[in-house]
């Protein structure tokens, strides 16, 4: 998985860094020293965000999906549908996640984590549904855009989203 801070890097540089301090974004070029133990849990927080997810997901558990929205989320689903505020998201969710019916399940990893603020990260995952046999189900795939904002007590949580569905030729 790529991170970065939010000072951009060339599109060819792949980087070994994370989050940016406190100090805010810099003008420097990315370094390619280890991340802090700071930034290593920082990133951590955010995939145990993303791991939820796949895990609300494949229990069709509608509160523990919400527990993971920001009160002022927004949510586009692969569909178009924009979902503004969690009482949108809540009853779009509460109507579809339990009623869903497939025998497969779905990952979700995230390949890129941007730092864009010390407390606002872009998280780019790749969604992939698989069959009931384990087998990647026709290559169908999502593209989520997670943007996640830290809370002041600690936890991530998604801020705003886009699913994306990923079209095969």
């Amino acid at each position: 998985m790529n991170t970065e801070s939010a000072t951009p890097a060339p599109a060819d540089t792949a980087l070994s860094g994370s989050a940016p301090s406190d100090a805010g974004p810099s003008d420097a070029a990315p370094s390619d020293t280890a991340p802090s133990d700071t930034e290593l849990a920082e990133i951590a927080a955010i995939e145990q965000v993303v791991a939820a997810v796949e895990r609300a997901q494949h229990a069709k558990d509608p509160d523990a999906f919400l527990a993971l929205f920001h009160p002022e989320a927004l949510w586009t689903t692969a569909h178009g549908k924009v979902l503004l505020g969690l009482d949108a998201i809540a009853e779009f969710t509460r109507a579809v996640l339990p009623a869903a019916t497939w025998d497969g399940r779905v990952t979700y990893e995230p390949v890129h984590i941007q730092f864009l603020r010390p407390d606002v990260a872009a998280v780019k995952v790749r969604q992939v549904y698989h069959s009931a046999s384990g087998d990647a189900d026709g290559g169908s795939e999502g593209a989520p855009l997670y943007v996640m904002t830290r809370q002041d007590d600690g936890r991530w949580l998604l801020h705003a989203c886009q699913n994306t569905r990923v079209l095969t030729d």
